[in-house]
């Protein structure tokens, strides 16, 4: 085929290429060359521009989220100054980390919730058992009504309290996170590595963030103080509801604390899952707003306040299966003197203390013990059963189970097993 000019197309020309043929002039073919050179010089200028845009809204997300947090640099110093009391680390590799719920009303959003006294307390504390390997994760919640000892601590105005026998948010009115620290650590013997404080705000976020969590509900809840109106059945609790439900005291079950933190236990477990699916973790368009309400209202201390370091900390905890992410109270009952008030149960409360500062097994069952005679005494007597759970656990622990080895029947190598607790698994469904 020729065109009117003489040249001829539709044939490989000298160039190797469909495009001019041996007939086209000189000048034809370096204008194409210069048009080449000129469409792939404005190419490799856009891919750059691309790669530039991307590494910098990259770094600007990264910046973001790493401002987003707060680091306790107060309450650093003020441990510091009791560092020779404090207790020491005997398990290797195994972290403790201690979650507190600020009920505070000056943060963004939480004026709704009541009136702003000044001062905040703690509205759930649980105390985050890692183990060495990461290959469980332990939540125990402590009861903010508790009698324990609390130290001398510093006010944020300065001055120092004396130390009182006290309900346990008491430390946290008063002297902070150092101070719910330090009450904790004298309570428990266990050394606290790393905490961390969220407030109203950060907590509804972080719900919506994962489009709501799955709960199930015996019967139908309208409470006026928590502001909920739901059906019975399953239902998907967006932020503002589940911030509610986990709240809510008088209106819902027996109207005691105790059924209050089994409910905020059940629900961490039902968001941890939610976490852990793929949709989740895989999706970089759910990810961002997850990671974006995680880092929000938070407050920690200064080595986790930042991506690298919760990264580090989080890094082995998304691979421990969902069963082995367990939630329970420390055992308590009411305290002698007043029946509003909790006191451990002894020596429950001390082996579950014992246990975890030196990273041994424990295991929940969500059955209720056999000698619940008072408010709450959740330890199980290990004549109560030996479950699979167990057993499960002490193969990995131990190194004896079902896959061979060393035997509990044996009386050469026997070893006790883990005592078992009230509790519940992120793997169990709320409706079951």
């Amino acid at each position: 085929m020729t065109d009117s000019a003489g040249g001829t197309f539709g044939r490989r020309g000298a160039e190797g290429s469909f495009g001019p043929g041996a007939g086209a002039s000189a000048s034809g073919r370096g204008l194409i060359r210069r048009r080449r050179r000129k469409w792939l010089r404005w190419t490799g200028l856009g891919v750059a521009a691309l790669i530039v845009a991307t590494v910098g809204a990259g770094c600007a997300v990264y910046a973001k989220l790493d401002g987003n947090i707060t680091p306790d640099e107060t309450a650093a110093a003020e441990l510091a100054r009791y560092e020779k009391e404090r207790p020491t680390s005997i398990a290797r590799g195994a972290r403790n980390i201690l979650l507190i719920g600020s009920d505070s009303r000056s943060g963004d959003g939480n004026a709704r919730y009541g009136r702003d006294s000044g001062t905040e307390r703690s509205d759930t504390t649980i105390l985050l058992h890692l183990s060495a390997g990461r290959r469980s994760a332990t939540a125990v919640s402590v009861p903010r009504d508790l009698m324990v000892e609390v130290p001398s601590c510093r006010r944020p105005d300065g001055s120092r309290t004396e130390p009182m026998f006290a309900m346990f948010n008491y430390a946290f009115q008063v002297g902070g996170s150092a101070c719910t620290i330090r009450t904790v650590e004298k309570l428990t013997d266990i050394r606290i590595d790393h905490h961390m404080v969220v407030d109203f705000h950060g907590f509804k976020d972080m719900v919506d963030a994962v489009d709501g969590v799955e709960v199930c509900l015996p019967e139908p809840i309208h409470d006026k103080a928590a502001k909920l109106r739901l059906p019975a059945g399953r239902v998907r609790l967006n932020g503002e509801q589940a911030l509610g439900y986990v709240r809510a005291r008088k209106s819902l079950g027996n109207g005691s604390d105790t059924d209050r933190m089994d409910r905020q236990q059940r629900f961490l477990g039902a968001l941890v899952a939610k976490v852990q699916s793929n949709d989740v973790l895989l999706n970089p368009v759910k990810l961002y707003p997850v990671l974006d309400a995680a880092t929000s209202s938070l407050t920690t201390d200064p080595e986790l306040a930042s991506l690298r370091g919760l990264y580090e900390l989080v890094r082995g905890v998304r691979d421990i299966p969902a069963e082995r992410v367990q939630f329970l109270t420390v055992p308590r009952e009411s305290y002698v003197y007043n029946s509003n008030r909790d006191q451990l149960v002894e020596p429950e409360a001390q082996r579950l203390f014992d246990r975890l500062r030196a990273d041994a097994p424990v295991v929940v069952t969500r059955g209720a013990p056999s000698d619940s005679t008072t408010k709450d005494r959740n330890s199980l007597r290990q004549s109560d059963g030996y479950s699979a759970y167990e057993e499960d656990y002490e193969e990995v622990f131990f190194g004896y189970g079902k896959s061979g080895g060393m035997r509990a029947d044996d009386p050469a190598t026997a070893v006790s097993p883990p005592p078992t607790f009230r509790g519940n698994t992120a793997s169990e469904d709320t409706c079951e």
